[in-house]
């Protein structure tokens, strides 16, 4: 298997799209937050000294996903029709669980976006819990799903 970001000297470079077919493409990854009960009650009870973490945290998410060419440098600049972030606490992990869904209609996919919407996300609930706990973890940063494209259709395993 080649791989697409090099050239036959071995050199990246940018991936040609202009000839693919734009087509309606989504991708879904995830992010796990893990912290301590008291640190994930601080979110649940909205008492967190520098306010709503969920909501700044997914703000972030989406911004991000909009600025992924921005970051990545071989990525292609995507017109986004759809971003979200959801952020669910988990007292099993505990912790937060993100879930970022990114879709567009394009030549090319929206992984990238998706998996940057995610991780900043992630960034962000560390960023605003900080001050309560430094020993947080980001754990669990993949792509659960993807659709439309050449590759169609891929499904994480559980």
């Amino acid at each position: 298997m080649s791989l697409t970001h090099f050239d036959a000297k071995g050199q990246a470079h940018m991936v040609d799209v202009g000839a693919k077919p734009a087509t309606e493409r989504t991708a879904v990854a995830e992010a796990l937050v893990v912290m301590r009960p008291e640190t994930l009650a601080l979110v649940q009870g909205g008492t967190a000294k520098k306010g709503d973490v969920a909501g700044v945290a997914r703000l972030a998410g989406i911004m991000a996903a909009k600025r992924t060419s921005d970051l990545i440098p071989l990525c292609h600049p995507l017109p986004i029709s759809h971003a979200s972030l959801e952020i669910t606490p988990d007292e099993g992990l505990p912790g937060l669980r993100l879930q970022a869904t990114v879709r567009t209609t394009g030549p090319t996919g929206v992984e990238m976006e998706a998996l940057t919407a995610v991780t900043v996300a992630a960034l962000t609930v560390y960023d605003m819990l900080k001050a309560a706990e430094k020993s947080m973890r980001i754990e669990g940063v993949r792509l659960i799903r993807k659709t439309g494209g050449k590759s169609g259709t891929y499904e994480a395993a559980p």
